[in-house]
């Protein structure tokens, strides 16, 4: 049997040599990065200083530090990202040299009155979601811009602010909504948009059939009447294939299309506001 004498004071050296090494190239590696470090990489973290921080990727990228890259580089507009402050975004502006003019706050709506009162192809089975239901034959209603009511939406909320209900379909909590748009990018029939967040009203359905058509589908959907555009004294709703369109910056929030509405598409944005003349007077009263 052979037997091998270990010289240790050469492993030693040669141990020596390598975390010798080890350290240089630590230390290599943090000048050159000190050195190398390109002025866009500090735009970049001075964005994201300023950034809302809701990471909820309503502004279609991978989180603020993607939409920070993005504004950084000329990829992307502040527009996108309806989180973060006017004031925050004027700074972010002037960072990324880039023109910016004040947008008015906005809220998320769901813009479908339907859930149990629209009737549906087939009997889902399966696994839970929207895109899920979308699968077979673009979904279980018949009405092709109606909520399935799958809760996609629900579940990508950053702050929970929007909940399937007991009508089965999708609403949205406007004192809680921060309209980062994640939501929108989600639903797959489109049915959720955003309005300014001082409207009095919203049109809770996105259906162009016509009456006769809508009403075999659904019992809470948009017939196209043009009530609520003949009877509002402002002029502020018009009919644009068989929907009324609203006009915020002309609505007064007399609520006359609420009240007259024969299917209670167009709702309150706040719930518990007082709808009619009387009910306002009731309301001033106590």
């Amino acid at each position: 049997m052979i037997s091998a004498t270990v010289n240790w004071g050469k492993v030693g050296i040669v141990l020596g040599i390598v975390a010798a090494l080890a350290l240089v190239f630590a230390i290599l590696i943090l000048v050159v990065t000190k050195i190398c470090k390109i002025k866009e990489d500090e735009k970049v973290l001075k964005i994201l200083e300023n950034l809302a921080g809701a990471n909820c990727g309503g502004c279609g990228h991978t989180g603020c530090e993607g939409f920070a890259k993005s504004i950084a580089y000329g990829k992307g507009s502040l527009s996108d990202c309806k989180v973060t402050s006017n004031e925050a975004k004027a700074v972010i502006a002037k960072i990324a040299g880039l023109p910016y003019e004040a947008e008015e706050p906005t809220v998320a709506v769901v813009k479908c009155n339907g859930g149990i009162n629209a009737a549906d192809k087939y009997t889902y089975v399966g696994n839970e979601g929207c895109v899920n239901r979308m699968v077979y034959r673009e979904g279980n209603k018949i009405c092709v811009t109606g909520c399935l009511g799958g809760g996609t939406c629900e579940k990508v909320c950053p702050v929970d602010a929007i909940k399937i209900t007991d009508e089965k379909v999708a609403k949205v909590d406007r004192e809680i909504c921060i309209s980062c748009g994640a939501c929108i990018l989600k639903c797959p029939k489109n049915c959720i948009e955003r309005i300014p967040a001082s409207a009095k009203i919203y049109v809770a359905c996105r259906t162009n059939c016509k009456g006769k058509e809508t009403m075999s589908f659904c019992k809470a959907g948009c017939i196209g009447c043009g009530i609520c555009a003949k009877r509002c004294p402002e002029g502020a709703i018009t009919m644009v294939n068989n929907l009324p369109v609203i006009d915020y910056k002309k609505c007064t929030g007399c609520y006359t299309c609420v009240e007259k509405c024969p299917r209670k598409v167009i709702k309150k944005t706040v719930v518990n506001e007082p709808e009619t003349e009387q009910e306002r007077g009731e309301s001033e009263q106590k």
